[in-house]
């Protein structure tokens, strides 16, 4: 497993760079961390090649990547060369692709900059890309050389991001804390202890990766609320006319329904889902689904990288703080699923 400092990045990023022996150092930015995050970072670094793409999850693919490895192909990098990631969770997964694939692979290390890559992206090792529309449909397993974590940088988020990256703080508390569920359900998004969340989170994430480090059982616990949640998520991308709804968004519309799927297979109770329900209303309002929206979302979940055959599996709750992974789903159980959340949000 990678390292992984929660602390001021003065502090952090000397310390690690004593540790690696590299001959270059890139760093990848977006145009909000170039704004946001930069400064705090350039001043601590030697001499290094600065690469900026823009930023949003649509610049997630493969010709970004292509601008990523040609920036490091021109700055001449060899493969003793370093990639510091400074960004969110497409910095991140993408940036680590870039560094992963290139030539062969190289170091790299990530800076997360959301609440979303602090307390999720950032750490375990998944790397990769949307592909088609589909997901970090393209991508790798490798770790990187360390996760630097300042909480400061949570101080540059608009409040949409921070309720954004929340949304995987709920999920590591109801799939292995019920008492932090129990906790952070009774306050809302201003009340929140922000870095005793993102250490309790990563806490959470490592634990699980250290088990299973590439995702053949245990790992899936991490995607309850994802199966439903980046089907949504790809559907609103893609679609024409509707509005893009961010990443944690669409886990709490996934969360929402896939534990009414937990409820039905009597693996949780009615109170469990009452309390999901009614604290994802709360923090992240009721996004509006049309009946024509739910074959098109569920056709989407053919795609998911937990199925097994032409079988949708889930990681779906199994009482407060447990999780049970490759439950087998059918479209019926996700259309009923996705027609409750519709009903929920119509009453």
């Amino acid at each position: 497993m990678s390292t992984v400092a929660i602390a001021p990045l003065a502090e952090s990023l000397s310390s690690f760079l004593q540790t690696l022996d590299h001959s270059a150092i890139a760093v990848l930015v977006d145009n909000h961390t170039l704004r946001h995050c930069y400064p705090t970072l350039e001043p601590l670094l030697p001499k290094h090649t600065l690469i900026r793409i823009k930023a949003g999850e649509e610049q997630k693919h493969l010709g970004t990547c292509e601008t990523i490895w040609d920036a490091l192909t021109r700055a001449n990098f060899d493969r003793h060369g370093l990639v510091l990631n400074l960004g969110g969770g497409v910095i991140g997964d993408m940036g680590g692709f870039c560094a992963a694939t290139y030539k062969r692979g190289i170091s790299f290390a990530q800076l997360p900059t959301t609440l979303l890559a602090q307390v999720d992206a950032s750490v375990g090792g998944k790397l990769g890309i949307d592909f088609k529309g589909y997901k970090n449909h393209i991508g790798v397993f490798q770790q990187p050389a360390a996760v630097l974590i300042d909480p400061a940088f949570l101080q540059t988020l608009p409040e949409r991001e921070l309720r954004s990256g929340f949304a995987e703080v709920i999920k590591h508390c109801l799939i292995a804390d019920a008492a932090m569920w129990d906790e952070v359900r009774r306050r809302d998004l201003d009340e929140q202890d922000w870095p005793a969340l993102v250490a309790h989170s990563v806490a959470v994430k490592q634990r699980i990766v250290e088990q299973d480090p590439t995702e053949k059982g245990l790992r899936k616990v991490l995607n309850f609320g994802h199966t439903i949640g980046h089907a949504v998520e790809t559907y609103f991308l893609t679609k024409p006319g509707r509005a893009r709804l961010l990443h944690g968004e669409a886990i709490a519309i996934g969360m929402v329904a896939e534990a009414y799927i937990a409820t039905q297979k009597k693996m949780i109770d009615e109170v469990l889902l009452s309390q999901i329900e009614e604290y994802v209303f709360a923090v992240y309002g009721k996004v509006r689904l049309s009946e024509a929206d739910i074959e098109p979302i569920v056709t989407l979940t053919a795609q998911d990288k937990k199925n097994r055959g032409r079988q949708v599996r889930m990681a779906l709750l199994d009482g407060p703080g447990k999780c049970a992974f490759d439950i087998a789903v059918t479209p019926a159980e996700m259309r009923r699923s996705i027609a409750f959340y519709r009903g929920v949000t119509e009453n």
